[in-house]
């Protein structure tokens, strides 16, 4: 082993050590990856940064723009409610449902192709009186392996296409992945539609019928007043009102001091309650005990019904200043303003319930340091986090990926708050009537996108890289939006590690760990080799990202299947399967991610359907992968 391998291999333990202690975002590790790299001499300074210039980024970042067009055009859900009828059992929802996201996944990412679903789950759940939880994980599991059918469908599959690229100097087609990725996905959807039943299903005593979703425990704050029936009663006297099925886990009075209270605690007007419920019986002891939910606020709308926030108040001080009116002018205009807003606002206020998404500008915020009444006129009311309590208040609460939270605002500026907010609203998606060119044009462009990549006739990155264009020039999204869309930590992070990859592999380190492979390769027959690499690289996800396993055991497959002297595609293949099947945590991939809060689930959810249905993958995955990818 040489210098150069021994620093190759500390720099890839320690990238991974820090991935796995999950305390820095991937995108930086990433950066303080490559800075060691290029210090320890792995890595030329002068080729830093070439992994910016490759052309799967721009790939990758107009395929996610591609996939918000398409969702946000609503033309899947049209195409969906004719089948609404034939969902009458739990098992025809889940696989019907499932289906439709894995067939999308195909075309667009599959992050994006759940999210067009998401609503689509909530509202069926809801009309069956059902928990959303039978369903959310299934759809990510669905989206997972349907991206595999296509080059575009997920990152692991573009990544797999780079490698083979830098090693054989041809990349693989749009339609190469189909074979297996389409088996897998056959297999897959029939265990999912009936597997759903392995989801623990938690009595969180929420109505499905009732309620648009089931979560975890909402975490709300409420203000005991004067007259409230209890005033002077104990703390576990209001618990037995709501039958034991709200806790109090906090108390704050005297200021901002909080107290962790016991059950024989005596409460006082003016009290802050930090409640643990879910919203039906939050709601109903409300009502009871005449509280008063902190964060109800009035909102000021203008003429327009949207929210007058600092932005507007700014323009007005300035407007002031510059002598653009006389005190008096600017007192009849507030006094003109406030009493139009005071007759709006018992009409346009509303309550809305959303998903905090990877993308969101809320994520490492506190209620308090996004100043969400000031900037964005909304109010914040609830907060649930699956599988967490926490008595902390809910203005210094730091938001997470997942959360789900309840907001109050402007119903007709609600969907653009949402958008700025980075949060996916959980019910059906009105359709933008009145709008037929924003319909089906996106799909007609990410149509002669794939068709223009399968034949050959535009390089994949250029065809779809003109589509996200001709969304931006049709105005189909806004520049905002679109560069809100794009995941910019995710292509920060290939950036990163290409010319990582490249480096390890040019100093050798690749041929160093894939001989340490092979011979135990050479004791076994190669369907093993390739069922150890699949079940290697789904277990290095989690802890790594989906796209830096591949770009880590992708050429080392490549090396293995070099030195034992066979075809270097079935170990590709093998590696792109296991980097894609992430069914066992919730952070390997943002699919898993975003379902974790709508569904309520918890880390060990994962694994009552993950673990089996990894298992298939294994046993399924190997002898598609050497029907269709022969050894020689």
């Amino acid at each position: 082993m040489t210098l150069q391998q021994a620093l190759s291999l500390a720099i890839l333990v320690g990238m991974m050590c820090l991935f796995w202690w999950d305390r820095i975002r991937f995108d930086l590790v990433a950066l303080v990856t490559l800075l060691a790299a290029v210090a320890c001499g792995i890595v030329p300074a002068g080729k830093a940064f070439d992994g910016f210039s490759n052309p799967l980024l721009p790939l990758i970042g107009s395929a996610l723009i591609l996939s918000a067009a398409v969702g946000q055009s609503g033309v899947i859900e049209t195409l969906l409610r004719p089948l609404r009828p034939f969902m009458r059992t739990p098992s025809l929802q889940v696989g019907v449902l499932t289906s439709a996201v894995a067939a999308l996944s195909a075309l667009v990412k599959n992050v994006g192709a759940l999210s067009i679903f998401l609503p689509v789950a909530m509202q069926v759940a809801r009309r069956s009186k059902r928990s959303v939880s039978e369903f959310l994980m299934p759809m990510s599991f669905g989206s997972l392996v349907g991206g595999m059918m296509t080059l575009i469908g997920t990152s692991p599959n573009l990544i797999a296409s780079s490698v083979r690229q830098e090693l054989v100097g041809k990349p693989y087609a749009m339609f190469d992945f189909l074979p297996v990725g389409f088996g897998i996905t056959l297999i897959g959807i029939a265990f999912l539609s009936f597997g759903w039943r392995l989801i623990p299903i938690r009595n969180t005593g929420q109505n499905s019928g009732d309620m648009p979703f089931r979560v975890e425990d909402y975490l709300a704050e409420a203000k005991l007043p004067e007259n409230s029936p209890l005033v002077g009663k104990k703390v576990r006297d209001l618990e037995a009102m709501a039958d034991g099925n709200i806790a109090v886990t906090a108390i704050i009075r005297e200021g901002d001091r909080r107290y962790i209270p016991a059950g024989h605690w005596t409460l006082f007007a003016g009290d802050v309650l930090v409640l643990e419920s879910d919203p039906h019986d939050l709601q109903k002891l409300v009502g009871e005990a005449s509280l008063e939910l902190v964060g109800v606020n009035p909102i000021a709308v203008d003429k327009d019904s949207q929210p007058v926030t600092t932005g507007d108040t700014a323009k007005k001080v300035e407007a002031k200043k510059s002598g653009g009116g006389s005190e008096k002018d600017a007192k009849a205009e507030k006094t003109d303003k406030a009493e139009k807003i005071e007759e709006k606002k018992p009409l346009d206020l509303g309550i809305v319930e959303a998903v905090i998404t990877p993308s969101s500008p809320m994520i490492g915020s506190s209620t308090s340091g996004m100043k969400l009444r000031e900037r964005y006129g909304i109010n914040l009311l609830a907060v649930s986090r699956s599988g967490r309590r926490t008595a902390t208040r809910l203005k210094n609460l730091v938001f997470r990926e997942g959360d789900v939270v309840v907001l109050q605002g402007p119903t007709e500026a609600m969907n653009e708050t949402l958008a700025s907010l980075g949060c996916l609203p959980l019910a059906e998606r009105n359709l933008q009537l009145g709008k037929p060119r924003a319909v089906f044009v996106p799909i007609a462009i990410l149509a002669v996108c794939v068709v223009l990549s399968a034949t050959e006739l535009v390089p994949v990155g250029i065809a779809f890289t003109g589509g996200a264009v001709l969304v931006a020039l049709l105005r189909i999204l806004t520049l905002k939006q679109i560069y809100e869309t794009v995941d910019w930590p995710i292509l920060i992070l290939l950036g990163c590690l290409i010319p990582i990859g490249e480096a390890v592999r040019s100093t050798g380190t690749t041929d160093l760990i894939a001989g340490w492979l092979s011979h135990v390769a050479d004791a076994v027959p190669v369907y093993v080799t390739l069922g150890m690499l699949i079940l290697i690289t789904m277990l290095a996800t989690p802890f790594l990202h989906h796209a830096a396993a591949v770009l880590v055991m992708g050429p080392i497959a490549a090396t293995l299947a070099h030195q034992l002297g066979v075809n270097m595609d079935p170990f590709l293949m093998a590696v792109a399967v296991g980097a894609s099947c992430d069914f066992l945590s919730p952070i390997g991939h943002q699919c898993n991610t975003l379902v974790m809060g709508p569904g309520g689930y918890r880390f060990a959810d994962y694994w009552h359907l993950g673990a089996p249905l990894s298992t298939l993958v294994v046993l399924c995955g190997v002898p598609l992968i050497l029907t269709f990818w022969p050894l020689h």
